[in-house]
């Protein structure tokens, strides 16, 4: 039988997920280790995102170089992310080639090298890339509404990291930080794929059982208080487009506020994927702000952004300035529109639309092998599997009522950051 699923736990405590599709002689693999910008703080910005780079610098059995060369020439991808809550790294090969991929996830879960040459140079390479960043006007402006919306909790941080602490992170550090969150009890291995469940069970258990562990690690984040007020904040830099971000603290993914929220988000302005690496994608024309906004000129483009998070974190709605309109206007036909959900009932057929356009874009989201092996593993992240499988039937319990008291309450001017975005040009 196809898409049969199986979960379990290794007695080292490495969580497995296995999905077996017959539809086609590939796999995907992926390992997720709970470790992000959420887990660092002044000093060691960017930390976990540099340690991922120097996963892909080799190790005693895989030399740097060997695995791009075997991987590609049987026609298969590996990639890795660092984001705010995990890191995780993935390989797309034929079946056949399975064993490539458990091998080379196991052994870099504890044999990473970190040469003191090649750490010196991947601070160079991760400095350009913080420098390549800060040449984009949605860069500079998340940066600063994160620094706005956090006070305490370490989603204040980019996930690169600021740039002083990437010029003094040492090896050391680096090294620490990896044998601490690099551990089969911080991990979730999932695969999907052409392969017999019994058969990979085997196989994991050869590749991964005899690594040690220490434990999960413990840590404690710091509870962020009520924003008590919109904060404002202007950032300039290059180009002749001029940008507006409104984010509010938005709940955790495993509150249930959460789905009633990305209603809204699909209301407004369309649903916002939850897939980094999906594909596809649903129109957001029908949107409340895009025919206002758009239509009518006062933008050029607008967009939403919810993600699934661990803690409380942002939903922003990001919007393109008109040439011949000011980012004050921007914010003022926003909000307009954003006091037309609060003071008239939605109706239940727009809510069925918004609820039927998310579904879609998750299920776009969920339909190729890699895509499905992304979801096996993801959801443990923030909350657990369960939250995959019920995401549809939450939407659907969505009602206009609840639309309304999660726009009244998240919406609210007092829980919000306003970025504006000027372009140098404007500025002279």
């Amino acid at each position: 039988m196809t898409n049969q699923t199986h979960f379990d736990t290794l007695p080292n405590g490495l969580t497995v997920h296995l999905k077996e599709i017959h539809t086609a002689p590939i796999i995907s693999s992926w390992v997720w280790y709970k470790v992000g910008s959420r887990n660092e703080h002044p000093g060691i910005t960017g930390i976990s995102h540099w340690v991922e780079h120097m996963q892909f610098k080799g190790t005693e059995k895989f030399p740097a170089g060997y695995l791009d060369r075997e991987i590609s020439r049987v026609g298969g991808i590996w990639n890795a992310m660092t984001y705010l809550d995990w890191t995780t790294y993935f390989e797309t090969l034929p079946a056949a080639m399975a064993d490539l991929s458990l091998s080379l996830e196991a052994n870099r879960m504890v044999n990473s090298q970190f040469l003191p040459d090649e750490v010196d140079l991947e601070r160079t390479v991760v400095i350009s890339e913080r420098e390549g960043n800060e040449n984009q006007p949605y860069f500079l402006l998340n940066e600063a509404i994160q620094a706005a919306a956090f006070d305490r909790h370490p989603y204040h941080y980019e996930v690169i990291g600021l740039k002083g602490d990437l010029e003094t992170i040492t090896r050391d550090q680096l090294y620490q930080h990896y044998k601490r969150y690099y551990d089969p009890a911080n991990a979730v291995l999932a695969l999907a794929g052409d392969f017999e469940i019994s058969e990979m069970r085997a196989k994991i258990e050869a590749h991964f059982g005899a690594i040690p562990t220490q434990g999960t690690p413990q840590v404690d984040f710091p509870a962020e208080t009520p924003l008590g007020g919109e904060r404002r904040v202007t950032v300039g830099g290059p180009g002749q487009t001029a940008y507006v971000q409104i984010s509010y603290r938005a709940p955790s993914a495993s509150d249930l506020d959460f789905f009633g929220l990305t209603v809204l988000d699909s209301l407004l302005t369309g649903p916002s994927s939850l897939n980094m690496f999906g594909s596809g994608g649903t129109t957001n024309k029908t949107s409340r702000l895009y025919r206002a906004l758009v239509e009518g000129e006062i933008a050029v483009s607008c967009f939403g952004t919810l993600q699934a998070t661990h803690d409380p974190y942002l939903y922003a709605i990001n919007l393109t300035v008109h040439p011949d309109r000011t980012p004050e206007e921007v914010l003022r036909a926003v909000d307009d529109e954003l006091k037309k959900v609060m003071d008239s009932p939605v109706t239940e057929e727009e809510i069925a639309r918004a609820i039927k356009q998310a579904k879609a874009l998750f299920a776009y989201s969920s339909e190729n092998i890699s895509n499905q092996a992304f979801w096996l593993g993801y959801p443990e992240m923030f909350a657990d599997y369960d939250w995959f499988e019920n995401y549809v039937n939450h939407l659907a319990r969505v009602t206009p009522d609840e639309v309304l008291r999660i726009a009244r309450s998240a919406l609210n001017p007092d829980n919000r950051v306003v970025g504006f975005y000027l372009p140098e040009e404007s500025q002279s």
